[in-house]
């Protein structure tokens, strides 16, 4: 098993604490948790618990706002074809289906094209551009979730005689494309006060912009469901804004869904109603990332704009039948990757994983190399060969920036792009080893060994009898969670087993815990913690747990359940074993 290090969350000024708890009339431990967030006054806290829409930014301080929303309601007035162009992920498909509803209904002459990730990859390209122009010829193309680095492929479409707005959230270049307006927090010359919206999020403050102008203002409401979606799938700061936009389109969601996404819900065995963004994150955005990676992410789109419950149960079935197609790729690809993992890496000497096989399928190799970095924890990269040359994903772990890694190799790429985190790149098949070799020196020259051991950071020890009805209530208003506003890790120390642990389904444990004989027991999950089933087999020890707390719904009736993130023996009731 791979040992976690523990680090507990600190707050200086605990007198202010204290005297935020007793305004707020709630626990130290709660008053802790929105220190850590930068909450520290009454207001702060009025504004987080009661995130509204009125503090939503005005979508005019957005550069370029005032020339996209003209340009939009032009193209609308002179019935001018229109062609929304998005990616073929979550965010993408949402971004997507919410400005092509939005035109429609202001009765645009609007069409949408998302390229195919396999044949002709992410964002714009020359290609897709002559296909646009042969079959709708658009007078105005519009990018969501792309476009803010296609600076050739905007100057061909203008050439074409497209003026083309573009929509994104990415870091720009140094240049920008030639485009007639570029929306993207990120530019360095937009002064827009929120700089980590969603791709659709950015989508949404153009519809809002266009909505304002033609004195509509609360029309683009309607497609909150879908910025929230977005927003959930593509792990965005969920502050500020995001944190309204999100929530709000949960209660959407959970109140009136539309019937594409009833038809994923349902297809996920959900029910609306006290769905979170974990679910939506885990069970319901792969099923629209599936269309994109196996095949064709339009269906992803016609099933989010369907307005018939037939089509979209249709159309649902269809991306479940894809994800479960994607998921059994998954397993087969991550098994031989173990595989070669064991067979062929030393792991004692090279910190990197560097795998590469001809016949992976390029839309699983990023999940995949994801789940390897769960498992060893070490920057794994994964390729695949695709038209003669080796294409693939890079994944990294908390103290490496995989991105400045692949900088320092770039002689021996093709091309390579992503983030600290994440990356993709590609280079000849003859040079796989020796940039394998170059990648695992840097990876040498860069961390350090406590590097390569997860640290899982706790924001407040707590006893379980704290856990009362009150804290889960006021701790369910600290939601939605997600980056920004992650879902509160707990530790509570010497803990009871009082059951005997189950396995489910394998690799997760089912187990209960309560603590110095309070009568309070917790119902308790670890996934992929098979591995503790023998240690929690033995009910004399007592156990020190991180966790999280979930809400569960059993029967109509609400509950607490446990999330482990690890569990250590106790070293002080528990003198014996060591």
């Amino acid at each position: 098993m791979l040992y976690k290090r523990w680090k507990i969350r600190e707050v200086e000024d605990n007198n202010s604490l204290k005297e935020l708890a007793d305004t707020l009339n709630i626990s130290e431990i709660l008053s802790k948790l929105l220190f850590l967030r930068n909450i520290k006054t009454f207001t702060q806290a009025k504004i987080f618990f009661r995130p509204s829409l009125e503090s939503l930014h005005d979508p005019f301080l957005m550069n370029g706002m005032e020339v996209a929303s003209k340009r939009v309601i032009r193209a609308i007035t002179e019935n001018q074809p229109i062609c929304i162009y998005g990616d073929y992920d979550v965010d993408g498909t949402c971004s997507t289906a919410l400005l092509y509803m939005f035109l429609k209904e202001l009765g645009a002459n609007v069409d949408f094209y998302i390229p195919q990730r396999l044949t002709e990859g992410y964002g714009l390209s020359e290609e897709s551009i002559d296909v646009i122009k042969s079959t709708t010829n658009a007078k105005l193309v519009i990018t969501v979730d792309c476009g803010i680095t296609a600076i050739d492929e905007t100057a061909y479409a203008n050439s074409l005689g497209m003026d083309v707005i573009i929509c994104d959230h990415h870091q720009p270049k140094d240049e920008l494309p030639p485009a007639l307006a570029v929306l993207d927090p990120l530019k360095p010359q937009c002064q827009y006060p929120f700089k980590y919206l969603s791709g659709a999020g950015v989508a949404f403050k153009l519809a809002q912009g266009v909505a304002e102008k033609i004195g509509r203002r609360d029309m683009p409401l309607e497609y909150l469901d879908l910025v929230a979606l977005a927003g959930a799938a593509d792990i965005v700061a969920l502050v500020d804004e995001n944190r309204v936009l999100v929530k709000e389109g949960l209660d959407k969601i959970n109140s009136n869904p539309r019937p594409g996404i009833l038809a994923l819900i349902e297809s996920s065995s959900l029910q609306p109603g006290n769905l979170n963004s974990g679910q939506v994150v885990f069970t319901i955005a792969p099923r629209i990332n599936a269309v994109g990676r196996l095949g064709d992410a339009k269906r992803a789109v016609e099933l989010l704009i369907t307005n018939s419950k037939e089509d979209a149960l249709k159309l649902a079935k269809v991306l479940e039948t894809e994800n479960y197609e994607r998921r059994k790729i998954d397993v087969d690809t991550f098994d031989n990757a173990l595989q070669l993992v064991e067979s062929s890496i030393d792991l004692e000497n090279e910190l990197a994983i560097v795998l590469h096989q001809e016949e992976w399928h390029p839309g699983v190799i990023g999940i995949v190399a994801s789940r390897l970095v769960e498992k060893y924890y070490r920057p794994t990269i994964m390729l695949t060969t695709i038209d003669g040359i080796a294409k693939g994903s890079a994944r990294s772990i908390a103290n490496f920036n995989i991105y400045e890694a692949l900088e320092k190799c770039k002689d021996m790429l093709i091309h390579f792009g992503g983030h600290q985190a994440a990356a993709g790149l590609a280079v000849e098949l003859d040079k796989v080893q020796e940039f394998k070799d170059r990648f695992n020196e840097i990876v040498k020259e860069t961390i350090t060994g406590d590097d390569l051991f997860p640290e899982i950071i706790i924001d407040a020890k707590i006893k379980l009898s704290e856990i009362t009805p009150k804290f889960l209530r006021i701790l369910d208003q600290f939601s939605p969670f997600g980056p920004g506003n992650m879902r509160p890790v707990f530790l509570s120390e010497a803990v009871e087993i009082f059951n005997t642990p189950r396995l489910v389904g394998n690799k997760h444990i089912v187990a209960c815990f309560k603590q110095n004989g309070n009568d309070k027991i917790f119902d308790t999950i670890g996934f992929n913690m098979s591995e503790y089933l023998d240690l929690l087999s033995d009910k004399k020890l007592k156990v020190d747990i991180v966790y999280t707390i979930d809400k569960m719904v059993r029967e109509g009736r609400t509950y607490p359940q446990l999330r482990l993130k690890d569990l250590r023996i106790n070293k002080t009731e528990n003198q014996e074993n060591y």
